[in-house]
């Protein structure tokens, strides 16, 4: 067995014990920790802003790594954003570096999320604090469900059409053979970039749609405090520290569908996987959305 072999095989069996350890509430005690840790975070926050308040040197910095070490304790608590990314990563035939670039921008753009819900709820519609968390938590978070559940519903039929393919043995050829130099149809590579891009764009949208509540939290208090700048950093500091763990994460999926690829590399098994992938994960994101909707 090829050492190269070897590592992917492990990622599958990696990606298995976790998504088994967190299905069955194995990773509780991580969980625990983690809201201590948020928890802990945004008293020292507070203590930070104060420091702001009194022209402390440095708390600006004090502030912004505190965002970001609470940004990675978020995200490594239970959250649909590492869901989301992971089975997309392990079902579709996603690059490493498109996936990364996703893991990003969906951090980002709920951080954006967040500032354009605080900037809007305040100033335009006068909410409060009470009435912005409860949209998030309320409306929001059901939008965010439906787009997710779209995306796993979307890799499903996907994952179906593969495995109707697979079953019926037919090959398609590229249009590159008349030699004319000019392109017949869309290529087989640029449908695939269309459809990457809505999905990108659908899962960046999902996940975006459910901003977290720690950045609520500090937005309105910067706000309040007439430093909202600041707090836009501190928002933008929390998603780059999601999207640490969340870039872990769609590593760890790739590696673990390299690892079902070269397990089932030499047998008859290997023309059914990216279907049935497809199929297992896109069912399992529309499955756990929903369940959050409920």
């Amino acid at each position: 067995m090829s050492a190269a072999r070897a590592i992917s095989l492990s990622g599958l069996l990696v990606g298995a014990l976790l998504l088994i350890l967190w299905v069955t509430g194995g990773l509780t005690g991580i969980e625990h920790w983690a809201v201590s840790v948020q928890r802990e975070t945004q008293t020292l926050m507070a203590g930070a802003l104060r420091g702001l308040r009194a022209g402390q040197p440095g708390a600006v910095w004090t502030l912004i790594g505190l965002c970001f070490g609470y940004g990675v304790a978020h995200a490594v608590g239970p959250g649909h954003g590492k869901m989301v990314i992971g089975s997309y990563g392990y079902g579709a035939d996603v690059p490493m570096g498109r996936l990364a670039l996703l893991s990003v921008a969906s951090s980002l753009a709920q951080a954006g999320m967040a500032v354009l819900l605080v900037w809007g709820g305040i100033s335009l519609l006068d909410l409060g604090r009470e009435r912005l968390t409860d949209l998030t938590e309320r409306h929001m978070a059901d939008l965010s469900a439906l787009l997710i559940a779209g995306v796993g519903l979307w890799l499903a039929w996907r994952g179906l059409r593969q495995l109707r393919n697979a079953g019926g043995h037919h090959h398609h050829h590229h249009h590159e053979g008349c030699g004319c130099g000019h392109s017949h149809g869309p290529s087989i590579d640029q449908a695939a970039h269309v459809h990457g891009l809505r999905d990108g764009l659908i899962v960046i949208a999902g996940i975006a749609a459910r901003p977290c509540t720690g950045a609520l939290f500090l937005l309105i208090l910067t706000w309040r405090m007439d430093i909202f700048g600041i707090g836009v950093l501190g928002a933008f500091a929390m998603g780059l520290g999601t999207a640490l763990v969340t870039l872990a994460v769609a590593m760890l999926s790739v590696w673990a569908r390299r690892g079902s690829a070269a397990a089932l590399a030499d047998g008859p098994a290997a023309r059914w996987l990216p279907g049935v992938a497809q199929l297992a994960a896109g069912l399992l994101v529309a499955a756990l959305s929903l369940l959050l909707l409920i």
